[in-house]
C-alpha cells in the first residue's frame, strides 16, 4: 500500500508447520479461482474514487473479475483516510449492507477491508483513538460479512532534531508497537476478525525478516501478513520474502515499483520479476489471493493482462 538479507529456510519451515493457517486464505474460497491452481485474482477498489460501489461492481463483473479488496473510497462511501482516521458516524449497518450488496449481487466476493490507520503514532491518545477507529472498521466489516482487515504499521516522525536512529527502528518503539498490536489482536478476537499487517521498506515493518520476527513476538493467530513484494523490493529478493513470511501470508498485493524509487506503480511498470513472483506464489501460497493494487480505470485492464501473462508463462492459467 505505502505511498513510500538473512534467510533461514529450515527455521521458517519448522515454524510454519506449527502454526494454524487461518483468515483470508480460508475465507476467500473459490471466487475467481483459476482452474487447477486454486489461485484467486482480485482488485483493490482504492483507485476508483469516481465510481459508486454499484458502478464499480458492474464494471469489474463485466471484465470477469470476481473478487475485490474493498477500500471505502468510492463516491458514495467516502471514508478512506490513509495513516489516520475518518468519521464513521453515518456508516450505519444498513449502509454497510448496501455496500456489500452492490458487489455480491453482481457476483463479486469481498475479500478484505482496507483500514491503514496509524498504529505507531508517538502520542498515546492518538494510538487509542486509532485503535478505536480500527474497532469501528471491524464492526463495519462484520456488517458487510467481511472478517479480514488490512493495515500497515503507520508512519510517524516526532518533532525536533533528527534522531541518530530512525524513529521506527528505536527499541522503545518496538516494545510499544508490540503492546499496540497485541491490543489490536484482542479487538480482533472480540470481533472474530483477522488483521493482516503489510510491510514496507520505509517503515516499521521494513523487511520480510523484521515482519516475521514481529509477528512471532505478537504471537496471535489474529494478526497475520499481507505481502506486497514491490514494498520490499529494495531490501529483500523475492525468494527471501517467501522464505521468511510464507506461514503468515493470507494475501498478496500485485503492484510494481522501480528500484530506488518510493512510489509504487501498476503491475508491469516497474522492476519486479512477475514470473518469479507468480511462480513462488503458486508453490508457496496457492490458496492466497493476488490483489491488483495501484490501478484505476485507465490501467487496471493492462495490469490484469500483465499478471495473467505471467501466470500463463509459469503454467498457472
Amino acid at each position: 500500500m505505502s505511498h513510500v538479507r538473512i534467510t533461514r529456510r529450515e527455521l521458517i519451515k519448522t515454524a510454519g508447520a506449527a502454526l494454524p493457517v487461518i483468515g483470508a486464505s480460508l475465507a476467500s474460497g473459490s471466487q475467481g479461482a483459476n482452474p487447477g491452481t486454486g489461485m484467486t485474482v482480485g482488485i483493490s477498489t482504492l483507485g476508483f474514487p469516481k465510481h459508486t460501489n454499484a458502478e464499480l461492481a458492474e464494471e469489474l463483473a463485466g471484465r470477469g473479475i470476481r473478487t475485490v479488496q474493498l477500500f471505502l473510497n468510492q463516491s458514495d462511501s467516502r471514508y478512506w483516510k490513509y495513516n489516520g482516521r475518518s468519521d464513521l458516524s453515518d456508516l450505519t449497518a444498513s449502509r454497510c449492507a448496501a455496500i456489500a450488496h452492490a458487489y455480491r449481487s453482481r457476483g463479486l466476493a469481498i475479500h478484505s477491508l482496507g483500514v491503514y490507520t496509524n498504529l505507531i503514532h508517538g502520542d498515546a491518545a492518538e494510538r487509542r483513538a486509532n485503535l478505536a477507529y480500527f474497532e469501528s472498521m471491524m464492526k463495519a466489516g462484520k456488517e458487510m460479512g467481511v472478517r479480514t482487515l488490512i493495515t500497515e504499521a503507520g508512519h510517524y516522525e516526532p518533532e525536533g532534531p533528527v534522531p541518530g536512529v530512525a524513529h521506527h527502528f528505536q527499541e522503545e518503539v518496538w516494545m510499544r508497537m508490540l503492546t499496540t498490536i497485541r491490543q489490536l489482536a484482542e479487538l480482533a478476537e472480540r470481533h472474530d476478525a483477522t488483521v493482516l499487517m503489510e510491510p514496507f521498506f520505509g517503515g516499521f515493518l521494513a523487511s520480510a525478516k523484521r515482519t516475521r520476527v514481529f509477528l512471532q513476538e505478537v504471537n496471535s493467530p489474529r494478526v497475520r501478513a499481507l505481502l506486497d513484494p514491490a514494498n520490499l523490493l529494495e531490501v529483500d529478493d523475492l525468494e527471501e520474502m517467501f522464505d521468511q513470511l510464507t506461514p503468515w501470508i493470507d494475501c498478496l498485493h500485485a503492484k510494481d515499483r522501480k528500484l530506488h524509487v518510493d512510489q509504487g506503480v501498476a503491475a508491469g511498470q516497474g522492476d519486479l520479476d512477475y514470473r518469479e513472483f507468480v511462480s513462488l506464489a503458486v508453490r508457496r501460497t496457492p490458496r492466497v489471493p493476488l490483489i491488483l493494487e495501484y490501478v484505476g480505470p485507465d490501467d487496471y485492464e493492462q495490469a490484469l493482462q500483465y499478471l495473467q501473462k505471467a501466470m500463463r508463462e509459469v503454467g498457472t492459467l
